[in-house]
């Protein structure tokens, strides 16, 4: 696939809104080019549906620079796993596994080299798909400490939401 929007054009004729959703945000220019592809790079890793991954991938290649690709990669790697645990400890009976320490290795979250609110940006987003709203929380609090508009927040919630819905529509092709 060479793009999204060309993946987007597979999809079904009941799916016509989520084309045009992309469309909209690949024309939108509320978060630059650079935070933009950034977010739709780390919501298809986040979906975890190849043919979407390879579609961003393809469309990043000459958008990113590498480190900030990497980095969206492992946005959605790192929340992969913490919205797993973390919304267990979140929906756990027991309180006890708040007081816990979590024991996982989550080094790349300090070491991924680019701006803050970024990468926060990004695991927002992932973690919005993934359901967890303890993570969706503690990103949201984070981004406002750091002066992100609630505009820029929805707006990478939504690229998240347009995402996950491409890939669960295609899936099913």
């Amino acid at each position: 696939m060479d793009s999204l929007k060309e993946f987007a054009n597979t999809l079904p004729d009941y799916a016509k809104d989520l084309r045009l959703n992309l469309s909209s945000i690949l024309s939108d220019q509320l978060l630059g080019d650079r935070r933009k592809y950034a977010l739709l790079l780390a919501c298809a890793h986040g979906a975890g549906y190849g043919p979407l991954i390879a579609a961003a991938e393809a469309d990043v290649v000459d958008k990113l620079d590498p480190q900030v690709a990497n980095a969206a990669r492992g946005a959605a790697a790192m929340m992969a796993m913490n919205n797993v645990y973390y919304r267990f400890v979140h929906l756990a009976s027991n309180p006890e596994y708040g007081t816990l320490p979590a024991k996982l290795r989550m080094n790349f979250i300090g070491s991924h080299g680019i701006e803050k609110d970024d990468f926060e940006l990004m695991s927002l987003a992932v973690s919005a798909m993934n359901g967890c709203g303890m993570c969706i929380d503690s990103h949201e609090r984070v981004l406002q400490q750091h002066g992100v508009k609630a505009e820029t927040i929805q707006s990478a919630a939504r690229i998240a939401a347009v995402l996950k819905a491409i890939a669960t529509v295609h899936a099913t092709l």
